[in-house]
Formats: structure tokens, sequence, C-alpha cells
């Protein structure tokens, strides 16, 4: 995890266009050429990816996907999940599996996927993050172990206007800690569709929810337990990078800071009890 400054290999995906009409065919034709060296027609790992207005940002998550660097074979699914803006059109041009999902949420958008993927095992994804090219590597090494049901990692920001990386950072270490003590009896809490994957054939046991709520990763983890262990990849150098506007919503870096400081003390004692005190089919939350 990088203090000072973002690290200098997202700068190749960091494209500056604002729409789906100022992308060059040339960069779909670079990133194309590469998603067919590394993708499969028979693999084992699925990488799903929902899309809701998705039309630059998705561009950026599947040009780093198709730098993935490792001996496992996979495929790329993106589901547009309803979008009103061009995001078919950029998934159209690049050579991925595309699905639809009209049922809005990432519950049935994610559930769209698994139904229709080819591997054994699922990692999740998310349009707006950029991916690392040793995250399906070290994902795997902790899937694949013995007893283990499904995985899930870390993820750092980029920084922007108002979010200094030394302050992201600071929020991160916070986040870590956090995560460790949720681990020891509620590691469901810490599942967030980012940095996620599982046993398919578990997966499509259970389902995910279908109503459009929030949770729908955690929730799932949460019935996966059953079927085996939960574990924490823990390898700073396989974090997904996202951008800040879940930060900006609250305003300035302090103020999210603060309000997630507040929520967490809220909760706290809620994280040495291993039980959902909600039904995790039908709650709201």
């Amino acid at each position: 995890m990088t203090i000072f400054k973002n690290p200098a290999w997202l700068k190749a995906f960091q494209f500056p266009f604002e729409s789906f009409d100022q992308i060059p065919q040339h960069v779909f034709d670079d990133i194309n050429s590469c998603l067919d060296k590394n993708k499969s027609e028979t693999p084992l790992v699925s990488i799903l990816i929902p899309a809701w207005n998705e039309e630059v940002n998705i561009l950026r998550c599947v040009a780093s996907l198709s730098k993935l660097e490792s001996n496992v074979p996979f495929e790329i699914i993106v589901i547009n999940n309803n979008s009103t803006d061009r995001t078919q059109d950029t998934i159209n041009r690049l050579h991925v599996k595309r699905l639809f999902e009209a049922r809005q949420g990432p519950g049935p958008a994610r559930q769209t996927g698994q139904e229709n993927a080819l591997g054994d095992y699922i990692l999740l994804a998310d349009a707006d993050c950029i991916y690392p090219s040793c995250w399906l590597t070290e994902m795997m090494k902790v899937l694949q172990k013995p007893g283990v049901v499904c995985v899930y990692g870390r993820y750092s920001f980029i920084s922007g206007a108002g979010f200094s990386r030394w302050q992201l950072a600071l929020l991160e270490k916070l986040k870590d800690v956090m995560t460790e003590i949720r681990h020891i009896k509620r590691p469901f809490l810490n599942a967030y569709g980012l940095n996620f994957g599982y046993i398919r054939a578990h997966g499509l046991k259970i389902g995910f929810i279908t109503n459009n709520v929030r949770g729908e990763d955690g929730r799932l983890c949460y019935q996966l337990m059953k079927y085996g262990k939960v574990k924490q990849v823990r390898s700073n150098k396989s974090r997904p990078w996202t951008g800040t506007r879940t930060l900006q919503r609250d305003g300035s870096f302090w103020k999210a800071f603060l309000i997630r400081i507040a929520r967490e003390l809220g909760r706290f004692n809620i994280y040495f009890n291993r039980r959902m005190t909600q039904d995790p089919d039908t709650s709201k939350s």
C-alpha cells in the first residue's frame, strides 16, 4: 500500500475519456489484443462484473483485467444491469462475454452472471475498479486451499481532488484493523463484491438475493460458511483500486473519516457475535 502517491501502474488505465464517443478505436484494439491472448474458452475462473451506467469505467476495469498475469485460465463476463447510458456500446466493442439483466441491482446481475459462467470458481469485480496484474493469482492461491469455500481481499482508494493519498492511506489502515476484528466472528461483513471469490457450485445452490438491496455479497458469504472456511487475502500488492465517489457523498475527507469511525464504534459489540440478527434473504440492511 502506497502512502504518499498512487502507484505508477494505475496510469496506464486512467483513460481521460468522459463518454463512449471519446474513446478511439485503437484503445479498444489494444485491450482486445490482450484479451484475446489471455482469456480462455475453457476457464477455471469466471470474473463477473455488473455494470450500471459505467460506459467509461468499464473500459478501465476490463483494460486492467486484460493484463492479468496468471497460469489460471479465466473468462471475463460483463453484465449490463439495465444501463441508461452507452455502457452496452462499450461492452459490445470489447472481447468479453456480454450479458444483460433488466432487474436492477448487483444481486440480480451477479446471479445472471454465475448462471452463465463456465468456471468452477467465481471472482467478483466492480466496474469502477482497476485491478493489478497479480490479482487473479493471489486470490486463487487462497481460494484453492483445502476446505476454503470463499475468499475476500482488501482495496485501496485512488487519490484525487480533496482526498490526498496519505489521508486515504490512513482510512485504509483503519479499515484493515476493523477487517481483522470482524474476521474473527463475522468475516461475511468483510465480503465486498469488488474483491470476492467463491466456489461456483456452492454459490449456485444458494443464489444471490434478487431484491435491489445492499449487501448481496455479504449475504452470500454468510450462507457459504456452511460449506467451508472463509479466508482473507491479505496481499497488499493484489488490492484493487477504486475512486473516491463513495467518500465524496459525505463531503470532505475528514467528514467521511469521522462518519466511518462513529459507525464502527456504534456497532463494535456485534463483531464478537458470529450470527446475523436478520434473515439474509429478507432483511433490507
